[in-house]
């Protein structure tokens, strides 16, 4: 069911502020707000400089009447949003006050007091802002994947199996590989083994399901993947 997909959803209403529309819009930022944050803490803005423009800019895209910078060009949700947040910037439209609206879309909920935090943790490289932006976005989409596959383990009870075995998910393999993870879970190898390539397959299958919650086209998922892939490297 693509097409029940948030961004896309965005995308096919256009210019129309439906309550739908904009409730999908919200939940997308307020996943993917602190790749903002980040971006505008390397363009060299404070911490609080960086919360209120941040903030300013997802009220305002919220608040707006029309969303006019919504193109076909812009089938991707990361696109779309530094470009209308660039735009933002250069035309110093940042609320730096802005007060909490309501109407029909919930009010973000944006744990500031934690981003400078995480920012202290983001290495100096990669030098730009636009280079952090796309790892950030890259490792949020990592972590969200991760957080729902726990989740269904942890509702199996084997949390801790889930904490042994993603290690086999990203990059190589844990230290001791297949057999020290084994030994410790009490499992001969081949069932470790057996494990994580299913874990690997519903790993694929869920991290496909997240992108597409941000492209407008599901042709456009499998590139989208080999863009952050490549976000990740850089």
């Amino acid at each position: 069911m693509f097409e029940t997909t948030r961004w896309s959803l965005v995308a096919a209403a256009g210019s129309e502020d439906t309550a739908a529309c904009r409730a999908a819009l919200a939940a997308l930022c307020e996943t993917y707000w602190y790749s903002l944050y980040a971006y505008v803490r390397r363009r060299g803005a404070d911490a609080d400089d960086a919360r209120d423009l941040t903030q300013g800019f997802l009220t305002s895209l919220l608040d707006r009447r029309h969303f006019e910078n919504l193109r076909a060009d812009r089938g991707r949700f990361r696109a779309f949003l530094l470009a209308s947040f660039q735009n933002f910037l250069a035309k110093d439209h940042a609320h730096r006050n802005a007060q909490k609206r309501g109407g029909d879309v919930a009010i973000l909920s944006l744990s500031f007091e934690d981003a400078e935090g995480r920012y202290r943790f983001e290495p100096a490289e990669p030098a730009t802002p636009e280079t952090l932006y796309e790892r950030r976005w890259a490792l949020t989409v990592i972590d969200r994947v991760l957080g729902r596959l726990r989740q269904e383990w942890e509702s199996r009870e084997r949390a801790a199996e889930f904490d042994e075995l993603k290690a086999c998910l990203l990059g190589e393999a844990p230290p001791g590989g297949v057999a020290a993870i084994a030994q410790r879970l009490g499992l001969s190898e081949t069932a470790v083994r057996v494990s994580v390539h299913r874990l690997k397959r519903k790993f694929q299958a869920q991290l496909k399901r997240e992108i597409a919650e941000t492209v407008s086209d599901p042709a456009d998922v499998d590139d989208e993947i080999r863009y952050l892939i490549r976000a990740l490297d850089a």
